[in-house]
């Protein structure tokens, strides 16, 4: 298999029309999948419209490896809620629950949060002297999960070298398939 891929790859070399055709479709691929995740975006009106459940903090609701599907609608947020929040200065986003709910006078929303498996609510995780979460920290609120699928990205985040290869793999083959 690998001797066919060689083959077919010295050839595709040779050829610079089908070299410039299997590039572009490529491309194609690449775009299509960003384009399919800026639409996500947009319909859900989040930055982040899937995540996945990196830690056991919410166990037993999500496992860790558990892909969320997240809709950031301006519906009031409630307690036992499940929203996926950022912390200022922080780049990986958190999913826990709703554990209070309080309203300013002015309208303004605040939300405490807490993992079901931790002791504690999440003061300790927000941003120094920051008591309780905005609404412009929360990314989103859980409303589909897939099970398990989620591990593949632990498993590449985790072995950056496997992502490569992966990437390069998955590029030449799509280099060197022939259309029939």
């Amino acid at each position: 298999m690998i001797y066919t891929q060689k083959v077919e790859l010295l050839k595709l070399w040779k050829n610079k029309r089908t070299l410039a055709f299997q590039a572009l479709n490529l491309g194609m691929i690449v775009f299509s999948a960003l384009m399919i995740w800026k639409g996500l975006m947009f319909i859900t009106l989040s930055e982040s419209p899937v995540v996945v459940v990196l830690s056991g903090s919410m166990m037993p609701a999500f496992q860790r490896g558990d892909i969320l599907f997240l809709n950031n609608y301006n519906d009031p947020i409630r307690v036992g809620e499940i929203v996926v929040f950022k912390i200022k200065d922080r780049d990986i986003p958190i999913v826990h629950r709703v554990l209070r709910v309080h309203e300013k006078e002015d309208g303004e929303v605040e939300v405490l949060t807490k993992g079901d498996n931790n002791r504690v609510d999440d003061r300790g995780l927000y941003a120094p002297g920051q008591l309780w979460l905005k609404r412009s920290d929360i990314l989103g609120r859980a409303k589909g999960v897939l099970r398990y699928l989620g591990m593949v990205t632990i498993i590449l985040n985790d072995y950056p070298a496997l992502k490569f290869v992966l990437i390069g793999i998955m590029g030449l083959f799509v280099l060197t398939n022939k259309e029939s």
